[in-house]
């Protein structure tokens, strides 16, 4: 493939609001050209109409737009499209139907079980993509070795490609599929989606069912085990169902944009670039490869063109709100979720963090907030003159940094008028209005309280008034600094220092902040090409024809298995190379690499590795020397390497490149000598209005320096040099920036309001990046793979400031542990000294919580200035039990080892010895022993101290650029502000429920399955916004483990409490203030020092939770219930907790199958659970009828089977089996759990809600989950009715996050 002579060149960026074109002309000129996406008055298709002209205009010839465009002067047309993701986002694909393996008719509904949004109690997860099911009565499992299933009929044993050996337990009934097909096609869906379990490596039956459904008419049949052979059934099912709902639209979009040529395009070579960042014939492109089909253009362009412009540094992509990093090569992530779908394909890790100028602006609570909610492209901003509201894109309007008259005219109601100052002022206008008299009444209320809260206090003392300029400059630095918080994560997460990047800035908007956010995160150099404004258009000129091949392995990566390696390895590439030179490449033109995805055995952590740059060797595969590269990339990340663990390869992939981009040219441009403004602007910063020297970019010369303040502007983008910054134009007359330190650290005790949002950026980043450092140089399963742990910032008085991730059993928990070490041993406290901590005593959860506290020193002053914690949960630390969670345990000695206030580090020097002592303490007692796993423990302690020295350094860095003085009051004015919220929350329902029922007393009771009640009284006092929550009248302290610890009840409350207030506000100290809380001693929630507490941590903190719920009347309860299941071996164990129902509420239904309140643990998948342990899992699916009626019903439970293949002990540890999670307001109560025992000689016995059994093989445990309770009385005319009537439910979100800083996030959450 060459590149094409004496015709016009075509690289276009299809947008939601706008198409970017890019042309390369036949005398070897460029041109870009931007216009709408959707103009149906002027034309139908914007690519189509970009393409015309260009023609039109350059040869001077008519193409009238009614007729197709003339193809004789095309060479290629190159596309990124929001077409996919679109349909994706507004649920607008093909009908499709999804056949999967009988029993898990409902695994995608279900998922990973995980909510989205922690504190939302409507769990509002967008509507599966199909919309009917068929079931297919087909079973394949996995051979292994030892099993002692007592099964009598012959099986068929097939061999897998990964060289698994599997076991056909049931064939396929043909006829029976086919009479099902012909069923889904006689109600018009021709799309299928096709999910049998194993299929990743044995495809037999999905192929039999394939072909079956392309006879019979189905138009579109996508096979899991094609679209993406990679082990776990939910992301591969997500993928298939993803291909099979969009592949037709892309088709039928092709379609239409070919009819808009003569001769349908033939001819022509059309590529369309994938979400993989490479390019691939228009009749190859298909919907799961689709997604970031747009943004990837973007990638690309930035990767080629700064990073060899800027000496190789490793730069970090900006597309105002959409993040990447390039150092050389692409960055893969395998699997992402977009727009609520888990899509397993490789895809640049693009990191949707905001949602660029049209984020929203708000206040609340007397914080400024950006985001997340969007204005869209309809009706955009403000300023765009269709009613929208404020957003960035008007801030900066507002402060003078975008010039109406340099912006086309195709704004308001005819798309003809120019941007609307007007418009923009009057709204910041009212906005300012409202921020003052909030300053104001604060005041006031302040001066007669006489300053009651001593945090109130600082607050009024702040500034009184703002000006309108003001609040604009500070919803700009909010907005820069929320910008930061991802970027920061993004590197250090991967063990890069931010400051060492380049940022590349491209983009209509990124400009505009480019300069500040490279100062915030310490860079030195902004990058902005001259196509930035069109730059993803011009990277689909750049990009290179792809073709990539990947087949699932089950090798160990040793030399027995190289020669397998190799010959797998040898085929794929021969595949790839073949495939391209078909696509007109020759073999010069053709580059393949290889990779391995490899992770250490008995981890879930799997990194895919190019042996690029290490060359195989004697003791390596042909292709490379993989265990050097996975070693030391892995040494990279985490900080460490496991050198006796075996190296597992889980998949072999081979990407083809075919070299097809044109070069990118760089046209030397000659400075004039002469370097003059168009004109001069006012400019608002920090210091005030500016004159800021206005250049057009193409009249720039490349011999001068621009020092800022100044604007440089071209039809497609404006950049703003900050002050403190100095632009130049290089040779290739792109813009690079030499950016300086930010002068304005100066910041007094007052409170700032524009201040107060972003230290509440930078507290939560320090205890963001203490957790990256942890997962980092963790070991265990538990830390570093499901991410179970929190880190937190205290202030000296040990008052929580902020904590990341926001895990529900830990939000108040880890406050208490810090405040109880301050009164015990607060004064022997010394610099270089580290505490243990889990005694529920000391505000421990449960004992595998394992609490880490350093104190924060500062020069000059005696005691510690703040502390930073880390909480994590060690997978075991002795007891009755592997594990350390019994299910019958009575005494907390019972559980493992007690560390009340213990010395892990003295003097800087780590007590490995005495440690150890205290871990293995647990075996004096009877039936008891020490820690299994020493080696685990020590090394996760180490993490936990490391990741405190991290928030430490960084406490210390932020004092050093504010003041200690400055810092602790912000602290303060961040509890304030959380305690302002919730305040305004207790008002509002005080002023309600005066209004009902003349009383500002609400009460509730529940009680748990041994008849224990938890009962609460609030007393709400509405001019203060202040509540005592009585729980005298709570059962006394329980024989078993159901014990809460204090600590609990106040994770259970903040939940509560974050949850009623409806928006995000920061998590800490503040939110208690207005609350008293009394627990009797002795009860169930404060019980005596050595009760058992393991069960309190995951069932009665559940049940506080509806009784709080039930109190305020906000919701039906939810399951109530964490569904704890434990089996295993001498030789291995699982754990898992299990969903259920949601409750209903007002004006939602619950969701099914989900996990509730406080956990929202992800569930193993089906794939891995049979893969890696002696259990097939016969059903998993949703409970039909569980859910309370009710006008909004509640969710279903869920019903899980369980085969054991060999001998265990099996543990339950549930909840909600004799007691029903209530309704409200006449709407019924959901159904109870239950768990059942099928012997394997015919018996069925129920276990109760506690127990610990041994099963042979054969034994079956079936697992009923509670549903959710119904909301409101059920109209009997209509019942049932809801249901049938439901519309499916788009993801109406403007906003939706994506990328690996997301998922990170997602998986802490799913804790």
């Amino acid at each position: 493939m060459t590149e094409t002579e004496g015709k016009f060149d075509f690289a276009i960026d299809r947008g939601g609001t706008f198409t970017d074109v890019f042309a390369r002309l036949p005398d070897g000129r460029e041109r870009v050209l931007k216009l709408l996406s959707h103009d149906p008055q002027n034309y139908k298709d914007a690519p189509t109409e970009g393409i015309r002209r260009v023609l039109e205009e350059e040869t001077g010839q008519a193409f009238p737009r009614e007729q197709p465009v003339e193809t004789s002067l095309i060479g290629w047309i190159r596309m990124g499209t929001t077409v996919a993701t679109n349909a994706l986002l507004e649920r607008q694909g093909e009908r499709t139907a999804l056949l999967v393996t009988k029993g898990f008719k409902d695994l995608l509904h279900i998922g990973t079980q995980a909510r989205p949004k922690l504190f939302d109690l409507e769990v509002a997860v967008p509507d599966v993509l199909y919309e009917e099911v068929i079931e297919v009565d087909e079973r394949v499992v996995l051979r292994q070795d030892g099993c002692q299933l007592p099964r009598k009929e012959p099986k068929r044993i097939v061999t897998g490609s990964t060289g698994d050996s599997l076991e056909v337990w049931r064939e396929l009934d043909m006829q029976r599929v086919e009479d099902d097909l012909r069923g889904v096609l006689s109600r018009g869906i021709h799309s299928l989606a096709v999910l049998l379990l194993h299929s990743y490596t044995w495809s037999a039956h999905e192929k039999a069912v394939g072909s079956l459904a392309r006879r019979l008419g189905f138009t579109q049949v996508s096979l899991s085990s094609e679209v993406m052979p990679m082990v776990r059934a939910v992301p591969r099912g997500y993928t298939v169902c993803a291909d099979a709902y969009l592949t037709p639209k892309i088709r039928q979009y092709l379609k239409g944009f070919t009819s808009g040529f003569r001769g349908g395009l033939e001819g022509v070579s059309v590529l369309f670039m994938q979400s993989d960042g490479g390019l691939t014939p228009m009749e190859q492109f298909c919907g799961s490869r689709a997604v970031l089909s747009g943004p990837a253009g973007g990638v690309v362009g930035y990767a080629i063109t700064s990073y060899s412009q800027t000496e190789n540094k490793p730069v970090i992509g900006f597309d105002m709100g959409d993040v990447s990093r390039y150092a050389g090569h692409y960055e893969h992530v395998f699997e992402a979720t977009t727009a609520g779908v888990t899509l397993q394909a490789p895809q640049l890790d693009i990191n949707t963090v905001a949602a660029g100028g049209g984020s929203r602006l708000f206040f609340r609570s007397g914080m400024f907030v950006v985001g997340p909610e969007s204005a869209g492209a309809h009706p955009g901003p403000a300023c765009y003159r269709k009613g929208g509201p404020l957003t960035v894109t008007d801030a900066n309007l507002a402060l003078g940094r975008l010039l109406p008259s340099y912006f086309p005219r195709i704004f308001g109601p005819g798309e003809d008028e120019p941007l609307s100052s007007e418009e923009t002022m009057e709204h910041f206008q009212q906005l300012t209005r409202e921020i003052n008299h909030f300053l104001y009444t604060n005041q006031s209320q302040s001066s007669a309280n006489g300053s009651t809260h001593s945090n109130n206090s600082r607050v009024m003392s702040g500034k009184s008034e703002m000006s309108m300029e003001e609040v604009a400059m500070g919803f700009i630095r909010v907005a820069n600094e929320a910008m930061c918080r991802p970027i920061r994560a993004l590197t250090q997460a991967k063990g890069h220092d931010t400051s060492q990047h380049v940022l590349a800035c491209f983009g209509g908007a990124g400009g505009q902040h480019a300069c500040a956010i490279a100062q915030a995160l310490g860079m030195k150099t902004v990058f902005i090409h001259k196509y930035s404004g069109v730059l993803s258009a011009y990277g689909l000129a750049l990009a290179d024809v792809v073709e990539e091949v990947q087949e699932p392995c089950s090798l160990q990566y040793n030399p027995r298995s190289f020669s397998e390696l190799d010959h797998r390895v040898e085929q794929l590439t021969q595949r790839c190379t073949e495939t391209l030179r078909d696509r007109g490449f020759s073999s010069s033109q053709i580059t393949t690499e290889v990779f391995l995805h490899l992770r250490y055995e008995k981890t879930d952590c799997a990194l895919m590795v190019t042996a690029t740059g290490y060359p195989g060797n004697s003791r390596s595969c042909k292709s490379g020397d993989f265990r050097s590269a996975f070693t030391k990339r892995y040494l990279q990340e985490f900080g460490f390497t496991i050198p006796d663990r075996p190296i597992m390869v889980d998949d072999i992939r081979v990407r083809g490149s075919g070299k097809s981009g044109i070069k990118s040219v760089t046209n030397t441009k000659m400075g004039s000598g002469i370097l003059k403004a168009t004109t001069i602007t006012k400019c608002y910063f920090e210091d005030g209005y500016l004159d800021t020297s206005v250049y057009l970019w193409e009249e720039l010369p490349c011999d001068h320096n621009i020092p800022g303040p100044a604007i440089i502007i071209d039809k497609n983008s404006t950049i703003l040099v900050e002050p403190s910054c100095v632009a130049h134009l290089t040779e290739g007359g792109d813009v690079c920036i030499a950016v300086g330190s930010d002068p304005h650290c100066l910041l007094g005790t007052e409170l700032n309001t524009v201040q107060l949002s972003i230290f509440s950026h930078r507290f939560m980043s320090i205890a963001e990046q203490m957790g990256r450092v942890l997962q980092r140089t963790s070991i265990s399963t538990n830390i570093k793979e499901r991410l179970d742990f929190s880190c937190a910032l205290f202030g000296p008085d040990g008052g929580l400031v902020s904590n990341a991730p926001h895990i529900p059993v830990h939000l108040g928990a880890m406050q208490e542990t810090v405040q109880y070490q301050i009164k015990s041993i607060g004064s022997i406290i010394k610099e270089g000294d580290v505490i243990l901590s889990n005694h529920p005593c000391a505000g421990g959860s449960h004992l595998p919580d394992l609490t880490v506290i350093t104190p924060v020193f500062r020069s000059g002053v005696s005691g510690p200035v703040f502390f930073v914690a880390s909480r994590g949960h060690h997978a075991d630390i002795g007891g009755i039990t592997p594990g350390s969670m019994p299910p019958h345990s009575t005494s907390l000695q019972q559980e493992g080892a007690v560390f009340t206030s213990f010395k892990l580090v003295t003097a800087g020097v780590f007590q490995e010895e005495a440690v150890t002592e205290a871990l293995m303490a647990p075996a004096q007692y009877p039936d008891c022993s020490g820690t299994r796993n020493l080696h685990d423990n020590l090394s996760d302690l180490r993490a936990q101290v490391a990741a405190n020295q991290r928030g430490s350094t960084l406490v210390g860095e932020l004092i050093d650029s504010y003041g200690l003085a400055v810092v602790q009051a912000y602290m303060g004015y961040i509890q304030t502000n959380a305690e302002l919220a919730v305040r305004d929350m207790l008002k509002e329902f005080a002023r309600c429920r005066q209004k009902q029922t003349g009383s500002l007393e609400v009460e509730a009771e529940d009680f748990m399955d041994d008849g224990t009640p938890i009962r609460l009284r609030v007393q709400i006092n509405e001019n203060e916004g202040s509540a005592v929550f009585d729980f005298t009248g709570t059962g006394t302290e329980v024989w078993g483990n159901c014990n809460a610890p204090r600590a609990i009840t106040f994770s259970a409350l903040i939940y509560c409490l974050r949850c009623m207030v409806g928006q995000d506000i920061p998590l800490n100290q503040g939110c208690l203030t207005p609350i008293k809380v009394i627990i009797p001693s002795g009860s169930i929630l404060q019980p005596s020092q050595n009760a058992a507490v393991v069960g309190g941590n995951v069932l009665t903190s559940q049940r506080v939770v509806d009784v709080i719920f039930r109190a305020f009347e906000v919701c039906s309860a939810s399951q109530g219930c964490m569904n704890n299941v434990t089996f295993g071996s001498e030789g291995s164990g699982y754990y898992e907790t299990v969903a259920g129902g949601a409750g209903a509420g007002p004006g939602w239904t619950g969701r099914s199958g989900v996990h509730s309140h406080m956990t929202n643990t992800r569930i193993t998948d089906p794939e891995i659970l049979e893969k890696r342990y002696p259990v097939v899992l016969e059903h998993f699916s949703l409970r039909p009828g569980s859910g309370g009626a009710g006008e909004y019903r509640g969710g279903d439970g869920v019903i899980r089977k369980l085969l054991f293949r060999n001998k265990v002990v099996l543990s339950v540890l549930t909840e909600r089996r004799s007691t029903r999670p209530y309704g409200l307001h006449g709407g019924d109560c959901g159904a109870s759990g239950l768990n059942q025992l099928h012997r394997a000689d015919g018996r069925v016995l129920n276990l109760g809600a506690k127990t610990s059994v041994s099963l042979e093989p054969g034994d079956m445990f079936c697992l009923y989950t509670p549903g959710g309770g119904g909301y409101g009385e059920e109209d009997k005319q209509t019942a049932g009715a809801g249901r049938l009537l439901k519309k499916r439910r788009r993801f109406n979100d403007n906003f939706s996050e994506r990328g690996s800083v997301f998922e990170y996030r997602m998986a802490q959450e799913g804790v």
